[in-house]
């Protein structure tokens, strides 16, 4: 079987930041999957389940209620390695396009307190595996990256 996509990039080259992952037709419209790497692999330690789930939520919530982007937001969640998220979007679009769009949903996790939303029994099948002060850390960490962006972490090593 062929490497995916994601499993050519160089992990070791690989820095924090926002990264155009992939582009994929589905009829005339254009699919981007954004890389938002948090960790460097394989050498900073990764996120925790309880922060991702948490980031998961705050992040997805803002993002489908973001007036200008929230229509082509099509999904938003974890990488299985635990060292960022992937976010699909309509559109065939850059690092830079979406830049402010993650910095603020960042900004947004950073400075969240209160009820995570979708944190309940009702709303949620593990609303329990849940760390706001761990995900307000990612959200500090990760704004702080994209507030002082250079090129180089918009585009995949080569």
């Amino acid at each position: 079987m062929e490497k995916i996509t994601s499993f050519t990039i160089d992990h070791i080259k690989l820095q924090p930041g926002l990264y155009v992952s992939r582009k994929d037709k589905i009829g005339a419209e254009t699919v981007t999957t954004f890389d938002l790497r948090l960790t460097k692999p394989n050498d900073e330690p990764v996120m925790n389940t309880a922060e991702i789930h948490t980031i998961e939520h705050l992040a997805a919530t803002f993002l489908r209620n973001e007036p200008k982007w929230k229509d082509k937001v099509i999904y938003f969640g974890p990488m299985g390695c635990r060292t960022g998220f992937y976010l699909l979007m309509a559109g065939d679009l850059a690092s830079r396009d979406v830049l402010t769009l993650v910095t603020d949903c960042f900004r947004f996790i950073r400075d969240f307190r209160g009820d995570v939303p979708g944190a309940s029994a009702k709303d949620c099948g593990n609303y329990l595996d849940m760390n706001l002060p761990m995900a307000n850390y990612w959200g500090r960490k990760y704004t702080a990256l994209l507030e002082d962006i250079d090129d180089s972490r918009l585009v995949y090593p080569e």
